[in-house]
Formats: structure tokens, C-alpha cells, sequence
């Protein structure tokens, strides 16, 4: 049965966008944790490391984000661990964003002084402990702008897990459009919400980038 567009499918729409913010929180987390992993041994005094992660980087970002959700959910059930669509698109999209963010952050790391380094190795501190103390507290103001604009990245790509089973935005979208045969209104209504949640987050990282080049 046909129906009409109405605010219930409104409001089913919303509810969906909380799926969608979930996927995205988990999938930054855990990137967050990966990236933080690759982007030190971007930057260890270990070549292996160092040539390891960079092929890592490579193949990542080599590899369309599809591709990654393909593998986390048909892949590794092949193998005999199989996954929630939950669980297997926060492992993709953790994936995903590790490569990038391990990047970003890595490029914020070399781009604090060399100076520093032998400042803190002047004053005895460890390879840790420069990091820590010196290096780190700078790479993070650096970091920030561009580790908020990526995050809208990460909003965005959360569509491709509607593929998979899960039920957040895009494919709210795709089950009320099939009820209305409206798609013109449906998808509109979808880009506008994807827009209300990545507008904040991209303005943020525009201002955080003005706010950084003028302190400098």
C-alpha cells in the first residue's frame, strides 16, 4: 500500500540518524585509537615500523571503503567469525578512518619543530617522554582542525553500512521511499538531516583552522 510522506516517516528518519551518529562515534573511537597506533610508527626511529605502516596507509586508502565492509562482514564470516552488521560496519569503518587519521596526525607530528625533540633530549627525557611532554601537546593543537573536518568524512561514508543490514539513515531513506515512491521527497528530506549533523562539525573545523593561523 501506497502511502503519503508525512512527519511519522519524518520522525522515523530521526530515529535512524541516531544509528547513524553511533556507527560514526564507535568508528572514530576505535580509528582513533588505530590511528594514533599507525601515526607512531609513521614516525618511530624503526624502519620496519615505519615501512609497515606506510603499506597499511597505502592499502587502506587504495582500497574503496565498500570493499573494507565487504571483507569485515562476508570475509571474516567465511573464515568462521561472523559479525553483526553493527559490529562489522564499526570494525570497517574503525578501519577506514584509522589509515586516515594515522596520516593526518603523523604530518602533525614531523610538523613540530625538530628543535623540540632535542629540547627534550637535552633535558635527558626518553623517546616517550619527549613525546609525551614536548611533542604530543603541540601536535595536538594542529591536529584538531583537520581531525574535526575528517570526522564529517566519516558521517557521510556511515551510508554505505545500509548495504550490510544496518538501519541508519540512508537506508531508513531506501524502506520509507519504497512505502511512498517518492524519492524526490525522501532524499531530499535525508541529505537535509546528513547536512544538519556534518554542517556543526565542518564550520567547527573551518573556525579551529582560522582561530590556528591567526595565534600563529
Amino acid at each position: 500500500m501506497i502511502t503519503e510522506f508525512s512527519t511519522n516517516h519524518l520522525g522515523i528518519l530521526l530515529l535512524a540518524a541516531r544509528w547513524t551518529l553511533l556507527v560514526s562515534l564507535l568508528a572514530f573511537v576505535g580509528g582513533t585509537a588505530a590511528g594514533f597506533a599507525v601515526a607512531l610508527c609513521r614516525t618511530s626511529r624503526h624502519a620496519l615500523l615505519r615501512r609497515a605502516s606506510m603499506v597499511y596507509i597505502q592499502i587502506v586508502q587504495g582500497t574503496p571503503v565498500l570493499i573494507v565492509l565487504f571483507l569485515s562482514y562476508y570475509g571474516l564470516s567465511v573464515l568462521g567469525l561472523k559479525l553483526s552488521p553493527m559490529l562489522a560496519a564499526t570494525l570497517a569503518m574503525s578501519i577506514y578512518a584509522s589509515a586516515y587519521l594515522g596520516e593526518i596526525w603523523r604530518g602533525c607530528i614531523e610538523a613540530v619543530p625538530p628543535g623540540q625533540w632535542e629540547a627534550g633530549e637535552s633535558l635527558a627525557m626518553t623517546r616517550w617522554q619527549q613525546l609525551r611532554h614536548v611533542v604530543l601537546p603541540q601536535a595536538l593543537r594542529l591536529a584538531i582542525p583537520p581531525t574535526v573536518g575528517f570526522s564529517v568524512q566519516i558521517v557521510k561514508n556511515t551510508s554505505i553500512t545500509s548495504i550490510i543490514g544496518v538501519v541508519e539513515l540512508t537506508r531508513a531513506g531506501q524502506l520509507i521511499n519504497n512505502a511512498t515512491f517518492q524519492p524526490f521527497v525522501v532524499f531530499v528530506v535525508v541529505a537535509l538531516v546528513y547536512f544538519a549533523l556534518c554542517f556543526p562539525l565542518s564550520s567547527a573545523a573551518k573556525r579551529m583552522e582560522r582561530n590556528l593561523h591567526v595565534a600563529r
